[in-house]
């Protein structure tokens, strides 16, 4: 099969589905991928809906997905890495190679990243897609590529652990139970921590938690950030606070609450996105010499390590994934992960053929989506 049907962003919740042609290659260090699966993130809802991210302003047409596995059916005369039929996680974003960032082993913030679904460029929910070899990572025979479509959020919870600087014995409080939420709370366990406290406003994303990967829950209350810090650290009994804490939520109460939960010295990474400007409280910042970092997307051997992290078992990517749809029934996936009832969604290639026992249930309820868009606009919890 040969279709390239494309799953389509017009305009702001209008999409629509369109044969395209299937690309060819650039360059001979390019390969061109079949898309098995596609997962559904919380960028490209907030581009199915709002038409923007910040500067990145949807004014084209523009194909979502970017959290892709496929599998090769063509390799450029200088590709020596991978073969026809090699099934691959792809990374969808490539850098420039050249620029200072780049060259300072930082690729991830090179100012002329082509990066899939994000304006002007489109997406991987589609037939065919075409990328740098360099860009693609073999999966190894025990990872599905169903889980290779995974490998993407969870090469940021690695970045993110990273910027955390986890050491084993370490105590780490992660603020938000959405995908990357738990990813991050996973990796964290992975890299040897022996608490790790996952802390969000939805009961039933803390009860997943628990069984996913937390050693400790903590359901956030309406009370001050100083308030639910105290009541963290109680919980878990954190002693003067946590090693590590990684805000996954954008949400402006859990980072606030993060400078009160994390100890003296300790370390703080932002991970979630949020609004542009918040109340922050710089005195717990400096008063406690907290080392402060950013994140975003990934680097240099995130997706490497992401995949062994699944291959040798330490990290669970399946036990996500609430169901596949086909196709055809993408926009039904994208209002169900709306809704808020799913953590993850796979939407099967156009080429292929789905398994009925897989499919998930499309069935929407409009009243759930909306308690799910009140709660966002009031800016509490959250997932990445």
């Amino acid at each position: 099969m040969a279709s390239n049907l494309s799953f389509v962003l017009n305009k702001p919740n209008d999409v629509s589905f369109e044969e395209r042609p299937v690309p060819k290659l650039a360059s001979p260090h390019d390969v061109l991928v079949a898309i098995n699966y596609t997962g559904i993130c919380g960028s490209d809802v907030h581009y199915w809906v709002h038409g923007a991210i910040g500067h990145f302003i949807v004014k084209d047409p523009m194909v979502l997905g970017h959290e892709s596995a496929g599998t090769i059916v063509e390799v450029g005369s200088g590709v020596t890495t991978l073969a026809v039929g090699d099934r691959v996680a792809l990374e969808p974003g490539y850098p420039c190679r050249r620029c200072g960032p780049c060259l300072g082993g930082h690729y991830n913030l090179c100012p002329d990243m082509v990066f899939a679904a994000t304006p002007p460029y489109d997406g991987t929910l589609t037939g065919f897609w075409t990328a740098p070899a360099d860009f693609c990572y073999k999966l190894p025979e025990a990872v599905s590529l169903q889980e290779g479509a995974l490998i993407e959020p969870l090469a940021v919870a690695v970045h993110i652990a990273k910027q955390a600087r986890i050491t084993p014995g370490d105590t780490v409080v992660v603020m938000g139970a959405g995908p990357v939420g738990l990813l991050v709370g996973a990796v964290a366990k992975a890299f040897g921590a022996s608490k790790v406290v996952q802390v969000d406003i939805v009961q039933s994303k803390l009860d997943f938690a628990k069984s996913f990967a937390a050693t400790h829950t903590y359901l956030s209350q309406r009370v001050s950030p100083e308030e639910n810090a105290r009541n963290i650290i109680a919980a878990a009994d954190l002693g003067a606070g946590a090693d590590a804490v990684i805000d996954a939520s954008g949400a402006e109460p859990s980072i606030q609450a993060s400078l009160h939960v994390v100890r003296v010295g300790g370390r703080y990474v932002q991970g979630g996105m949020g609004k542009n400007d918040i109340t922050f409280p710089i005195m717990a910042l400096c008063i406690k010499e907290v080392t402060a970092s950013g994140s975003f997307r990934y680097g240099s051997g995130d997706y490497k390590l992401a995949i062994e992290l699944v291959n040798q078992g330490k990290v669970d990517v399946k036990r996500l994934v609430d169901g596949v749809v086909a196709f055809k029934d993408a926009e039904e996936a994208f209002t169900k992960v709306k809704e808020g009832k799913v953590i993850k969604i796979l939407i099967a290639g156009p080429n292929e053929k789905l398994d009925e026992k897989e499919k998930l249930d499309t069935t929407v309820d409009p009243a759930k989506v909306a308690e799910t868009e009140a709660a966002a606009k009031e800016g509490g919890g959250g997932c990445c």
